[in-house]
């Protein structure tokens, strides 16, 4: 059953700055916790007395409480209404924030964190829903890029607004900074989006969503803490693996037979649905994953302080800016697939230059890599969403904001996981195969003990270079992982040739604006 419009068809919506002002607020408050709690989590840990696994969970509630919650937002805005719920989620968010801040011990924060995770987990899709429904169809590409800016920029600048809050306030300010977001999301989405009409005929299943619950949340848990536990050497780590699988089995089986499943798997017979769903995995990846890699590359082997490291990595938010821009005022002149060809040359070329880094490389490559990462990424993700979602008919609009949301969640986490782990079995090979060659006949090792740089007679001579050979192990560590991601991007580009070019009538029509929900 579809909803009343949320506009009118010629896309003439009143107050649409106001709108899009609020939405925005809300996809950059929610997209920025992603990240800036991370910088602070040191602070955290001394202010309330946990140890390294303990605090772990700041961040492990939060995800797992969004990536559960995250498919719930279609159910909830078909018998809720989407602006009720928009509005409770960012009335949630905001003081679930207020309360981590003001948390007084750790099981406190933890608690916080999780119904932060709980509210904020539906701010992105519908921040997406009801941009789209509040532009005519030839501007959509206009809304995505302003939405994208929000949903890139917040977790690449979360690392630099997170340490410069740390260092010269205190780590509770990472989350009191979303009250004024909150506020004035709140004032715009309550004052100028409209409601949409109530569906009381959908109903809940629950079964369905336990599945997916269950698979999501031991999914989720299995890799963030497989580093720690690990991996498959550990009981838990395996429990949670066959968890994950036999829950998702059974969840693709049962919304395949159920008459009313939780997730209508005919959403997914739109080719390009399916395919920027597989494509916006991979992006998932190489966002985070790098974001992830590179504040430890430079605060433990160039010796940056966190101020400095979140300057350094500030440019490539600016890069993704641009490219958003760029493309917003391309609209439909220019065939989305080559505009995302072109974002994937650009960050396969900064991965490689990348892969050339070594432990005195200088800020301005750095920066410049960084810069063109950001513009990949921009030309990427912007007409990835609209080519997704143009063919797919208006009243899966909801539930497929949350599953691609959800999808770029869980290829960050996949990511990160995989990156961490690769690096941390790459140093220890590293170190094993660099070692082999200190012995008395290497001749450079010869010439620097004759020189008296080093002494291979004494305990701190040898310790002296043992800290070298991790060095350069570690680094080379780094450098195997930005490979590594520079082919999983290469490997996603054939994807474009199973993306259909819809023609621009054909667009406009499945793009009018109808907030329709089933």
């Amino acid at each position: 059953m579809s909803q009343a419009q949320a506009a009118p068809v010629n896309g003439a919506v009143p107050n649409q700055l106001w709108i899009t002002l609020a939405v925005m607020l809300a996809t950059i408050m929610q997209a920025l916790d992603t990240t800036i709690a991370n910088v602070a989590l040191p602070h955290m840990q001394g202010s309330v007395g946990a140890s390294q696994d303990q605090i772990s969970w700041v961040l492990t509630s939060y995800i797992v409480a969004a990536a559960i919650c995250m498919p719930l937002t279609g159910f909830l805005c078909a018998r809720l209404g989407r602006k009720r719920v928009f509005v409770w989620s960012v009335i949630g968010f905001t003081l679930a924030s207020m309360l981590c801040g003001a948390a007084q011990d750790l099981n406190q924060l933890i608690l916080f964190r999780l119904l932060q995770g709980v509210f904020g987990a539906s701010l992105v899709p519908l921040s997406q829903s009801v941009l789209l429904d509040s532009y005519p169809a030839e501007k959509h590409g206009s809304a995505m890029a302003m939405w994208g800016v929000g949903v890139m920029v917040g977790p690449i600048l979360g690392p630099t607004l997170g340490g410069w809050l740390t260092e010269y306030y205190n780590w509770r300010w990472v989350f009191y900074i979303n009250l004024p977001f909150g506020i004035l999301a709140w004032y715009g989405i309550s004052r100028y989006v409209k409601e949409t009409t109530l569906d009381n005929s959908r109903r809940f299943d629950l079964l369905g969503f336990a599945l997916l619950s269950l698979a999501i949340g031991a999914l989720q848990m299995m890799l963030d803490r497989g580093e720690s536990q690990n991996w498959f050497s550990s009981p838990e780590i395996v429990v949670e693996a066959l968890l994950a699988v036999g829950a998702m089995y059974l969840f693709v089986s049962h919304i395949l037979t159920s008459k009313k499943p939780y997730i209508d798997p005919a959403m997914f017979k739109d080719r390009n649905f399916s395919v920027g769903l597989v494509f916006i995995f991979f992006v998932g990846i190489s966002l985070l994953a790098t974001m992830a890699l590179l504040p430890p590359y430079l605060q433990n082997l160039m010796g940056y302080p966190v101020i400095d490291v979140g300057l350094v990595m500030a440019p490539r938010g600016l890069g993704t800016m641009a490219a958003m821009m760029l493309v917003g005022r391309l609209g439909q002149r220019v065939d989305a697939r080559k505009v995302i060809f072109v974002g994937c040359v650009l960050m396969c070329l900064s991965l490689h230059m990348m892969t050339q880094f070594g432990p005195d490389v200088i800020q301005a490559d750095i920066i410049l890599t960084g810069v063109i990462q950001g513009l990949g990424l921009g030309l990427i993700f912007v007409p990835l969403t609209t080519v997704a979602f143009t063919t797919l008919p208006g009243h899966y609009r909801t539930d497929a904001s949350s599953l691609f949301s959800l999808l770029r969640n869980i290829g960050s986490s996949i990511g990160i996981s995989v990156v961490v782990s690769y690096l941390t079995e790459h140093t220890q090979a590293n170190h094993a195969h660099f070692a082999d060659f200190i012995q008395t006949g290497n001749l450079a090792l010869q010439q620097l003990t004759d020189q008296g740089v080093l002494s291979t007679e004494t305990t701190e001579g040898l310790a002296q270079i043992n800290q070298q050979v991790t060095r350069q192990a570690l680094n080379m560590a780094y450098l195997q992982d930005f490979r590594l991601m520079m082919w999983l991007t290469v490997v996603a580009v054939p994807l474009l040739f199973l993306l259909k070019a819809p023609k621009r009538q054909a667009a406009a029509q499945a793009l009018a604006p109808a907030a329709a929900m089933e």
